[in-house]
């Protein structure tokens, strides 16, 4: 899952995308509005962390400028805490979610996960595939109640097609969605991936479409 952050202020920013990171998203940043539109506009994200108080654009402006293109991407506002006319601007611009400063990052990553489960019409934190679970809290993964350990890369690509089910994602989907933007960004290693979730959770669980991509879906299901 790849988030934007859009944040001026450097060390809350820092933070923000530390939690992230260390949580398993891939994360871009972005320290005005300016910058932030442009990323939001042409990169595709699972959830965008937006503060309204930016420089250059304000954050309404950009998340007004985006719903009115059509981005339909989740986006959580950071406001101030007294300022409830920027809630109001915010939800009424198009915003799915707001939190207030100062806040607890683990309120935060909470926060993202429900935006994200919400998006992809998911409504627990505990993912199921067949014998496969991923709970998005901790990272865990099972195999018939049993752990499983994954590398970070793993994880990440399990947990997008976990949130895409039955789905046919595209080996371009997979790797603008894992990886961020400064990442080295190489297809072979998708199919790395792939091979090696397969050998740990089902040789079935992922499905090649040839010319198509991968779909997830229990074992012996068709698709």
């Amino acid at each position: 899952m790849r988030i934007l952050v859009v944040e001026d202020e450097p060390d809350l920013r820092r933070q923000i995308c530390t939690a992230l990171g260390e949580a398993g998203y891939s994360v871009d940043q972005a320290p005005d509005g300016e910058e932030g539109e442009f990323l939001g506009a042409t990169e595709p994200y699972d959830a965008i962390v937006l503060d309204l108080g930016l420089p250059k654009v304000d954050g309404i402006s950009v998340l007004n400028n985006w719903r009115q293109a059509g981005h339909s991407m989740p986006v959580l506002i950071l406001t101030a805490r007294d300022s409830w006319t920027e809630k109001v601007g915010g939800f009424d611009a198009g915003a799915d979610d707001y939190l207030t400063k100062p806040f607890h990052m683990e309120e935060l990553l909470a926060r993202v996960r429900a935006l994200i489960r919400r998006s992809a019409g998911l409504s627990t934190s505990v993912l199921e595939c067949g014998p496969v679970q991923l709970d998005t809290r901790s990272g865990r993964v099972t195999l018939d109640g049993a752990a499983v350990v994954l590398t970070a890369h793993e994880l990440k690509v399990l947990s997008y097609f976990m949130h895409h089910q039955g789905r046919v994602v595209s080996q371009t989907e997979l790797i603008e969605h894992v990886y961020d933007q400064d990442f080295d960004r190489d297809s072979n290693t998708i199919e790395v991936f792939i091979a090696r979730l397969r050998k740990k959770l089902s040789p079935d669980l992922i499905k090649t479409h040839r010319g198509r991509g991968y779909c997830l879906s229990p074992p012996g299901a068709l698709g």
